[in-house]
């Protein structure tokens, strides 16, 4: 366990450290996990880039929207599922496992998203990703753990299905909201090929895409454009200020890390309860 920590741990240590120091140990190589020469710059001339703060933006919608939309659709087909006298549940159940073992494809997708209208608009970024198959199956298995009997007096007593859905079954299933929530949030702020193929507009990128190009393309003109200044007062400042195109992208990995990090803990306690509930067959 030791050993899986430090191998997991040094690489995420190794990154911060390197994006507080000096551009002389930067240049040698030899730090490890601390910092040495501390020092800010790099977070300075990457927070002058008006993309990352739109890229925060843009992700945290596009995770929150997908996640809130993931959640009420996979919850309702699954209570659906779930339900002995719903007529189509045998047909449902066959066609959401095809999809699990075939897809359409990038190009039909890609088709299908432009004649919905959707190609660079948030929308491409929060719809695709709000019912999985997957996600239906074991939100349908944990449902079936709710004693059947609590839904049978809530009919009796002249509750509908969507009442017995939000009042009753939701409430009992804290843990798996809370898992494939943290799912849900982690996959789509880690998104970014979605974004390169099917959005245009650079304010619309997500903080991934953001980084992506920082990790690609990070010179003098890039920062400038980014900036609103001129190139060779992007050269004269990372001169001045002391930074490397390495550090810069240390800086911005950091800081696209961050959120995840922050809010990992709070899901934590429901986290082993969550992965133990995808094991469930039914």
């Amino acid at each position: 366990m030791i050993f899986i920590l430090v191998v997991v741990l040094y690489p995420v240590l190794n990154i911060i450290a390197i994006s507080f120091s000096s551009v002389a140990h930067i240049s040698k190589a030899d730090i490890s996990i601390w910092p040495k020469g501390f020092n800010v710059n790099s977070y300075y001339l990457v927070l002058r880039d008006k993309f990352v703060y739109t890229g925060y933006v843009n992700s945290i919608l596009y995770a929150a929207g997908s996640t809130l939309l993931m959640l009420l659709f996979t919850s309702m087909m699954a209570y659906a599922l779930m339900v002995q006298e719903f007529v189509f549940k045998k047909f449902i159940n066959i066609y959401l496992t095809i999809t699990m073992f075939f897809g359409g494809g990038l190009i039909p997708t890609y088709i299908m998203m432009q004649r919905l209208k959707l190609l660079d608009t948030p929308w491409v970024m929060i719809i695709p990703g709000c019912v999985g198959a997957y996600n239906v199956f074991v939100f349908r298995t944990f449902f079936r753990n709710v004693p059947g009997e609590m839904r049978e007096s809530a009919l009796v007593d002249g509750a509908n299905d969507m009442l017995i859905l939000f009042k009753i079954i939701l409430p009992l299933s804290k843990s798996l909201l809370a898992t494939f929530a943290l799912f849900s949030i982690v996959g789509s702020w880690n998104s970014w090929f979605n974004a390169l193929i099917y959005l245009k507009d650079e304010n619309k990128y997500p903080l991934q895409l953001v980084l992506r190009n920082y990790l690609y393309v990070i010179d003098a003109n890039a920062l400038a454009r980014r900036s609103g200044s001129s190139a060779s007062a992007v050269n004269s400042m990372m001169a001045n200020m002391k930074v490397t195109p390495k550090g810069v992208r240390m800086a911005m990995i950091v800081i696209t890390m961050f959120p995840i990090m922050m809010i990992y803990p709070f899901f934590q306690k429901y986290f082993v309860k969550g992965v133990m509930i995808g094991a469930i067959k039914g």
